[in-house]
């Protein structure tokens, strides 16, 4: 079949730089074999959008809408960028989530595409309302308010994947954003995305992120000091993106029915085990507690915090998302916090656990005018489990990131407190104890630069010789302890700095530190010649210390 377009006007564009008839482009598609990738994008297609059996507005007009009722989405289209090009994008991504050869990014057709400025004939872009407590207070309506939902692909594995673009302009939920994102930000997200994943900790993925031409204003700290900074979009992926907060507007504004809807699509679509029985809504609960808290000691056990973790930042399907200012920790610090605007450290590192079970609470709190008194019981009683489970969990985990195979809470707590008292480095700490020998661990060697500062705490002979001795309890060899330890201790993790080079270079035109860190970030947990030549599991720079991030983006 020919490539067939249908072109229609985009309305009420003013930039310049933009020609008065930019056109959007649906595409005509073929269905690709189900044997094979797809190697010319306009065979390319979308799955019938299951989200459009839930309430979408009729009204289809794009203006910011401060307060919308009696609708889970809206219909908009992606706003236009002028020149996109391509920044990066994720092979694995492509090749094994949406089936496209590597060799798709050489079609500028699908660089429009992945930008927003032209739409497949197999589109529904819409956006998600949804509401949520920022900061410990309910703020109201929030919504997409610069991420669009353009379709959903169901692959050759038969996994279900919702498409979006983040960045790609003003939708009625924008409230006084612009509905862009920009470079610096973009490329955060870009890379995170894919490092949590390579990791091993559930996370939205990230397909391409492109730039353009077009300029946005921006105050990264909002101290008054604004500044232009370039367009950028990203293309980001997930099962599902409904969060806590898709349920808790329902809730807040009586919309009851719409609430039953939605848990009913839930369930459905993404925890089909669940039997349909008036207990259907606990178990749903209990499934979201037990997602979200392994999701959770999975942060904790990378050094990992996300910045602003709102209810609205938190996915029903205990998937990361949302990547604003998170970080992740170097000196060991429980009040670490990567976001500027967190002043009162609300989401530090050694509150994550915490404010994740007050937002499971808010979870319920939401779901409750479906409940009756002995089911609210019966999920405070769940969550309570969950706190206990998480506190366990984390001891557990840390034990197997020594090596063992079975708790060890005397050991745990020890090394975290020698990590509280002399700040080193929790990333490399546990890498350098993977990779030195039991005998070279009683005296570090110097370029073991993070047990160097752990070993000066006055505990830590003792720690290594009990260590010593558990490890000869539990019959694990020296050399299976290591093995088993390079598998979940990573070398390299995205640091703020490390990514803040990348962004400098990239601010100036040359993207090609974006893919070379893309290509460490997949294999974090094995000695690349790349990063050690550029210091990644090196001594941070001083000037590491003083960087600010913020929710400018």
């Amino acid at each position: 079949m020919n490539l067939q377009l249908k072109i229609f006007f985009v309305q009420g564009l003013s930039r310049k730089n933009i020609s008065n008839s930019l056109k959007y482009l649906r595409m005509s598609v073929e269905t690709p074999s189900q044997n094979s990738l797809i190697s010319d994008f306009k065979n390319f297609k979308f799955s019938p959008l299951k989200l459009l059996d839930l309430k979408i507005e009729t009204n289809r007009e794009n203006y910011v809408r401060r307060f919308i009722k009696g609708v889970i989405f809206s219909h908009v289209n992606p706003t236009p960028l002028s020149s996109p090009k391509l920044v990066s994008f994720s092979e694995d991504v492509l090749k094994n989530i949406l089936d496209l050869e590597p060799s798709v990014v050489e079609n500028q057709e699908f660089i429009e595409f992945v930008t927003g400025n032209i739409l497949i004939a197999s589109s529904t872009p819409v956006a998600h309302r949804y509401g949520g407590h920022q900061f410990g207070v309910w703020a109201s309506q929030l919504g997409d308010g610069r991420a669009i939902l353009l379709g959903e692909y169901i692959n050759r594995k038969g996994e279900r994947w919702e498409l979006q673009l983040k960045g790609s302009g003003k939708t009625p939920y924008s409230r006084d954003g612009d509905g862009r994102a920009v470079l610096r930000s973009s490329i955060r997200e870009f890379l995170c995305s894919e490092a949590m994943h390579y990791l091993g900790i559930p996370t939205t993925r990230a397909g391409t992120i492109t730039i353009s031409d077009d300029m946005v204003v921006r105050d990264p700290l909002y101290d008054g000091h604004p500044l232009l900074e370039p367009a950028a979009v990203v293309l980001r992926l997930a099962p599902s993106w409904f969060r806590i907060g898709s349920l808790e507007i329902l809730s807040k504004y009586g919309e009851i029915e719409m609430l039953r809807d939605l848990i009913n699509f839930i369930v459905q679509e993404h925890f089909p085990e669940i039997e349909k029985d008036d207990n259907m809504i606990p178990n749903l609960l209990q499934k979201i507690f037990r997602l979200t808290c392994d999701l959770v000691v999975k942060w904790q056990s990378v050094g990992f915090t996300h910045g602003v973790l709102n209810t609205d930042n938190m996915s029903l399907i205990g998937l990361t998302i949302d990547y604003g200012p998170f970080g992740f920790m170097e000196d060991y610090d429980m009040m670490y916090v990567p976001n500027h605007s967190d002043s009162e450290a609300r989401y530090c590192y050694g509150r994550q656990t915490q404010i994740v079970l007050l937002n499971l609470l808010m979870l319920t709190k939401a779901v409750s005018p479906l409940l009756n008194q002995e089911q609210l019981e019966m999920v405070a009683k769940m969550l309570q489990s969950e706190a206990k489970y998480t506190d366990d969990k984390i001891i557990q985990v840390f034990s197997s990131k020594l090596g063992f195979d079975d708790s060890q809470p005397h050991l745990v707590e020890t090394l975290l407190a020698m990590f509280k008292e002399t700040k080193a480095d929790f990333t490399m700490v546990f890498r350098e104890l993977s990779e030195t020998p039991l005998p070279l661990l009683t005296k570090p060697a110097s370029k073991l630069w993070a047990l160097k500062m752990l070993s000066k705490h006055k505990d830590y002979d003792s720690f290594i010789e009990k260590y010593k001795e558990e490890l000869i309890k539990s019959g694990i060899g020296d050399n299976n302890r290591m093995e088993r330890m390079c598998k979940i201790n990573p070398c390299y993790v995205l640091r703020n700095w490390i990514g803040q080079q990348v962004i400098d270079r990239s601010t100036s035109g040359d993207y090609s530190e974006v893919n070379v860190l893309l290509k460490i970030l997949k294999n974090p947990f094995s000695r690349q010649d790349e990063a050690e030549q550029r210091g990644y599991a090196g001594v941070p720079p001083s000037w590491s210390k003083s960087l600010c991030l913020s929710c400018s983006s």
